[in-house]
């Protein structure tokens, strides 16, 4: 994009800027919002906690599965065409998980869902990378991070109060995503401009994406029913095999193409690969404890919807605060120490969620591991991520950006599937608060071990650069679920070496 991009402070960039926040915002509250309305929904469907797992991880699934393939797509057929199809889908999927008569359709909505959010997650930065002029592409992109926090923060509150409202109010979570979509839609017809990679040639390949999504449905089904099912049957064993082999073949084929949906060589930087593997074992330990909180919350300790929300909004507030000024410390004294330290303090905070119990006050027992946790992640997200990209050659920026995204979100669900289990929360534990609250115990204690096994390995792999990275302005930005998928593919080869340190997204 040449300097003849839009400009910041003017009324088109105004507009490019509100349609792009307001159409990732709705992935971002919905991922929130969901979790804090579980409780509910297993109440009015009567399912247990293997179903609840499906209601968070088919969302995931599909998103994970297509999130790369949905950045192809928008730099070859426009991505403000792709970004609009996107949010529509969203909205479309949001009124079948609204109306679901049963909780088997209700998984198959959120499927659906996260295919939407796919097509449209990659397309909110890029359009932003390829609109703006190169002097306020950090302006803009600082905006939307910044805003996306608050849409992150505003989520579990509105969700929460929502659900308070009734038996089935939970459905309105649903239902407030279809008038944002239209506004949406009206705003990016109206006022986005048109962008893709002229560059791009060859087809888009369907069937990678098909490869790992199929994969990815294979070793989820079988990590989730393996319990109820019996590890050793025969469903559990296809499922995970069969996932397995189908993984292994989308490697494979990436190694054969001449320009492959995921570029392995990629993984041939040490930093690179030690950076993702960081961040899959504590956005895994994140994801896992964070299904599992607003649970312990409302089924074990008696809060209502609205008060499991609002509990976690410290964490929102805190990483608001810091993570731009831990981004420029990272800056000037290098990532190594805040990735080492960062994930310990992160696995303290999730330490002290063992605390919580039937009786227990917010302030004495989930205030203090909301702030240390809040302040872990602080630490950790922004160098991080601007490890993950620095560590890649700038020509894949984009790609880089967008594996440290995938790996954060697959993570998260392959920890909603095997914690439980792992901890030995089984439905009839989920039935019972005593043997749910002993889980949840297990589980927290589970995934702070992982974060400082997380720290140790950062201590021992990540290296500082020899010079010390030009310093950017700092980008404010709040992820819970994910790191930011900074800008995909060749729409991101001119970002800045720090980007932007939110996902996530469901």
């Amino acid at each position: 994009m040449s300097s003849s991009g839009l400009a910041y402070a003017s009324a088109a960039g105004r507009w490019v800027l509100t349609a792009t926040i307001l159409g990732s915002g709705i992935a971002a509250i919905d991922a929130t919002v969901v979790g804090i309305a579980l409780p509910a929904i297993g109440r009015t469907f009567g399912a247990g906690l293997q179903t609840l797992q499906w209601v968070v991880t088919a969302y995931t699934l599909s998103l994970a599965g297509l999130l790369l393939l949905a950045g192809a797509l928008g730099d070859r057929y426009g991505r403000r065409r792709v970004f609009a199809i996107g949010v529509v889908w969203f909205a479309i999927a949001s009124v079948l998980c609204g109306i679901a008569p049963t909780a088997e359709v209700l998984v198959a909505a959120r499927a659906l869902q996260g295919v939407g959010a796919a097509l449209l997650t990659p397309g909110s930065l890029a359009i932003l990378q390829a609109s703006f002029r190169a002097d306020d592409r950090s302006k803009a992109i600082g905006a939307w991070s910044g805003l996306g926090g608050v849409a992150t923060a505003i989520g579990p509150f509105v969700g929460g109060w929502l659900v308070g409202l009734g038996a089935s109010s939970w459905r309105l979570i649903f239902a407030i995503n279809v008038p944002i979509a239209v506004a949406v839609v009206y705003l990016t017809w109206r006022h986005v401009p048109e962008s893709r990679d002229e560059e791009a040639s060859g087809r888009v390949d369907l069937l990678s994406g098909a490869l790992v999504t199929a994969g990815l449905i294979g070793v989820t089904f079988g990590l989730i029913e393996g319990q109820a099912l019996g590890w050793g049957s025969a469903p559990v064993l296809g499922a995970l095999a069969g996932g397995a082999l189908l993984m292994a073949l989308f490697l494979w084929r990436q190694t054969r193409l001449p320009h492959p949906m995921l570029p392995l060589e990629l993984f041939g930087s040490a930093q690179f690969t030690a950076t993702n593997v960081v961040t899959f074992i504590i956005y895994g330990a994140l994801g896992g404890a964070l299904f599992l909180l607003p649970i312990q919350l409302q089924r074990v300790a008696g809060y209502s919807p609205l008060e499991a929300g609002v509990s976690l909004l410290p964490v929102t507030i805190v990483m608001l605060l810091l993570s731009a000024r831990s981004g420029a410390l990272a800056a000037r004294i290098g990532p190594r120490l805040q990735m080492s330290a960062g994930p310990v303090v992160a696995g303290c905070g999730m330490a002290l969620y063992a605390r919580i119990t039937a009786g227990g006050g917010y302030l004495t027992e989930v205030l203090p591991a909301v702030l240390v946790l809040g302040l872990g992640l602080s630490i950790t997200v922004a160098p991080l991520t601007s490890t993950a990209l620095s560590s890649a050659p700038s020509t894949h920026a984009g790609m880089a950006s967008a594996v440290n995204n995938d790996v954060a979100r697959a993570a998260g669900l392959i920890a909603v599937a095997v914690l439980p289990a792992a901890a030995g929360i089984s439905s009839a534990a989920y039935a019972s608060p005593a043997l749910l609250s002993s889980g949840f115990h297990r589980a927290v204690l589970i995934c702070a071990a992982l974060c400082v096994l997380a720290g140790l390995l950062a201590a021992v792999t990540i290296r500082n650069p020899k010079a010390p990275p030009p310093r950017e302005r700092p980008w404010r930005s709040c992820a819970l679920d994910a790191p930011p998928a900074a800008v995909l593919r060749r729409a991101a080869a001119a970002a800045p070496a720090s980007p932007p340190p939110t996902a996530a997204g469901s």
